[in-house]
């Protein structure tokens, strides 16, 4: 294969090698294995960044571990935007482990926790399962949810989009009208 991506088709040895110094490029065996064997002239520094590039891709795309957190007495929308958080991070393919801590006197009414552990349970449920139930550690319950398969997953609490006004004067914008 030639450096611009054109096939060359079979030829010697030394033919080949003559075509890649007159290109000043390398002459680098792709597939060993087949018969005849397949070889790119390219330049080899190049060649071995963008294989390296490739394998740094794959490995990133590896599932990660993020992690949410909430308190027993959650305000409704921080709740939402959490929930909503979760879902990007599942949508992605991570894995998401949820906490909630307790502090205080809080420890006294732990059902209120597991409530709200349900509650985010069936919330992230159209996009998510539960990988290890909740569990009372200490000060915290901690739950893992894994991301089911991409063409399961639906998203309950989409992001909000901001509204453009279109307003042609200020007073449809909540200005004042003269009288």
């Amino acid at each position: 294969m030639g450096s611009t991506g054109e096939q060359l088709g079979v030829m010697k040895l030394s033919d080949a090698l003559r075509r890649a110094q007159g290109l000043d490029l390398d002459l680098v065996e792709i597939a060993p294995t087949a018969n005849p064997p397949v070889c790119k002239i390219v330049d080899f520094g190049k060649y071995r960044y963008d294989i390296a590039k490739q394998e740094k891709d794959r490995k990133s795309s590896a599932t990660k571990l993020k992690e949410i957190k909430f308190r027993v007495n959650i305000d409704d929308h921080d709740y939402l935007t959490k929930i909503r958080h979760g879902e990007e991070f599942l949508d992605k393919g991570n894995k998401v482990r949820v906490q909630l801590q307790f502090r205080g006197r809080e420890m006294a009414h732990q059902e209120f926790g597991m409530q709200l552990m349900d509650k985010v349970k069936h919330d992230l449920a159209g996009m998510s399962q539960v990988e290890m139930a909740p569990k009372l550690a200490g000060r915290n319950i901690t739950m893992t949810l894994s991301p089911l398969p991409a063409s399961r997953r639906k998203r309950r609490f989409a992001p909000v989009a901001i509204e453009e006004q279109t307003s042609v004067n200020g007073a449809e914008a909540g200005g004042s009208e003269a009288r």
